[in-house]
């Protein structure tokens, strides 16, 4: 056999194909899942014991301007702020994709937590699904 086309036929995978060594029939790791989820609870709480302080030193509400304001009060704030923004942005179409791709259910409920709770809680529970669904693909 010509080594070239054994070779393009090796690369000749469909774009919705899980990769190699994505999950527990390949080199995944078993344990990734939950500490995903530990993540996901950290980034769940953390936040909103930040977001709670806002709440208790700026008026009892969350004004929603004020900590945009204060979100882009010096140049450090407004770099982190920018910073979030801009990966979350990446990440979130990525998740979109990814879910898609791997057939995933759960989507829905991962980016309104990214809105409402934190993108620190969405994004590691986004992760925490994937490996789910990557063990049950890898079981089929």
């Amino acid at each position: 056999m010509d080594l070239s086309t054994e070779h393009a036929s090796a690369d000749a995978t469909p774009d919705n194909a899980i990769p190699a060594g994505t999950g527990p029939a390949g080199t995944g790791n078993r344990g990734l899942k939950w500490i995903y989820l530990a993540l996901a609870v950290a980034g769940a709480i953390l936040p909103w014991l930040a977001n709670l302080a806002f709440i208790r030193d700026y008026g009892g509400s969350f004004d929603l301007g004020l900590f945009v304001q204060l979100a882009n009060a010096n140049p450090a704030a407004s770099s982190l702020s920018r910073d979030l923004a801009i990966g979350a942005t990446a990440v979130v179409i990525w998740m979109v994709q990814e879910s898609r791709r791997l057939q995933m259910r759960g989507l829905t409920w991962v980016l309104l937590s990214c809105v409402t709770l934190a993108f620190a809680f969405g994004a590691p529970l986004f992760l925490y699904l994937r490996e789910r669904r990557l063990e049950e693909l890898a079981r089929s």
